[in-house]
């Protein structure tokens, strides 16, 4: 698979803190990109740099072959990096509670400014990967479960189609079912050909969806690969991550 996104040096300061040393990153055309690390090793900052919500203070972002991040001029607004085919879904979630569900997807949809202007066949899609946003279309997005939420925050995101997700700790909080229905999403989404860095702390999550896995440690990229190696090699789990997947099948 060719790469759709590049990291190549990526520094990162936020203030006086630097966070991010030196970040190489491939992410292939068509495949889940999992993103793993202890906590505060980096990785919400690289998908906040990729986005420009920070930028780089140094190295380069390439997305589709052509820079979007980087020192200077180098650095496109996050506006213009979204319209180029990248969607974001933060830790946060970041949904409008006050808002329905059917008015949060309005806001994510570039295409439609009313409800009835959504693209029907893409909307029964999204359904068929998340039910209860039908049962709810109606109720405001803040009395929706957690795991409703996350629903609602992804469906946002993939409400018209995307090249790039961007996906950061979906899986945080949320009861084991609602985990097995998120992993059928992603692999519907995996079906569908599109490509996804997903930042996880769920290793059953990782292992399930993952084709390619880049482990951070300390603001740089320590390990690269296949994401079913690691999962196969118990003594990498445990150096690199310092506990073993087969503790969380």
């Amino acid at each position: 698979m060719k790469p759709l996104l590049e990291l190549a040096g990526v520094h990162t300061h936020i203030g006086a803190y630097h966070i991010l040393h030196g970040v190489d990153l491939v992410v292939p055309e068509g495949e889940v990109t999992m993103l793993l690390g202890r906590n505060g090793a980096g990785k919400s900052t690289t998908l906040r740099t990729i986005m420009g919500l920070w930028q780089a203070s140094s190295g380069s972002v390439r997305f589709d072959g052509a820079a979007i991040g980087g020192p200077g001029n180098a650095q496109l607004p996050t506006p213009a990096i979204a319209q180029r085919g990248i969607a974001y879904v933060p830790e946060s979630m970041g949904i409008f509670g006050d808002l329905t569900v059917a008015e949060n997807l309005v806001l994510a949809a570039r295409s439609a400014a009313r409800v009835d202007a959504l693209d029907k066949a893409r909307l029964d899609w999204v359904f068929g990967l998340f039910p209860a946003l039908k049962k709810f279309w109606l109720y405001p997005a803040g009395k929706l479960s957690g795991g409703q939420k996350q629903m609602l925050a992804i469906a946002r995101a993939i409400v018209e189609p995307r090249k790039l997700l961007l996906i950061d700790e979906p899986s945080k909080g949320l009861a084991p079912s609602i985990i097995r229905n998120l992993v059928e999403a992603f692999n519907e989404l995996k079906r569908q050909q599109v490509t996804i860095l997903l930042v996880e702390q769920n290793f059953m999550l990782a292992k399930a969806v993952g084709d390619s896995v880049a482990v951070m440690d300390d603001g740089r990229v320590v390990h690269a690969g296949a994401m079913a190696e690691l999962a196969a090699d118990e003594t990498l789990q445990q150096r690199l991550l310092g506990l073993a997947l087969g503790a969380h099948q």
